[in-house]
């Protein structure tokens, strides 16, 4: 079942992502203003044919993540929607395990790295953790308090 406030939450990121107001989404999509208010307010709870207007108009959209938080997006690379497909079809997703997380992430050795990309500026950040030399980074997810997260890969 669908996690109405979640799903209101992943819909205004999808506006905020693409820079529409409520209005001009609900004119896109094809569907009444009035109803896309009623959602955005809590009111209705969305039909999948709502939902389905969304993926078919923004194919950005990820089915798994409008409804429920899991996937990405936007959809941003064949790798990951293959990575996606691959855990569901082994049905393991990665657990995380509160005792395998250090209580200070930042207490043992301070490395710096440099990221350069042509959507953020050159900036040091110092990182700590147990990486040897033959390991090297897949990819940094940063998670926002308000429920959003970015994913930067390595060139």
């Amino acid at each position: 079942m669908v996690n109405t406030e979640d799903f209101i939450k992943r819909l205004e990121i999808i506006l905020d992502y693409y820079s529409l107001s409520a209005s001009s989404f609900a004119d896109k999509i094809g569907v009444q203003r009035s109803s896309l208010s009623h959602l955005l307010s809590g009111r209705n709870k969305p039909s999948l044919d709502f939902i389905l207007k969304i993926l078919d108009v923004f194919p950005d959209v990820d089915l798994y993540w409008i409804l429920n938080g899991k996937g990405v997006f936007p959809k941003n690379s064949i790798e990951n929607e293959n990575r996606i497909e691959e855990q569901f079809k082994q049905n393991t997703p990665t657990p995380i395990i509160k005792e395998s997380i250090p209580e200070n992430l930042f207490s043992d050795i301070q490395k710096s790295v440099n990221t350069n990309s042509s959507e953020t500026k050159k900036t040091d950040v110092s990182i700590s953790s147990k990486i040897s030399a033959s390991e090297e980074v897949e990819k940094i997810i940063v998670f926002y308090k308000n429920g959003t997260f970015k994913s930067y890969f390595p060139n």
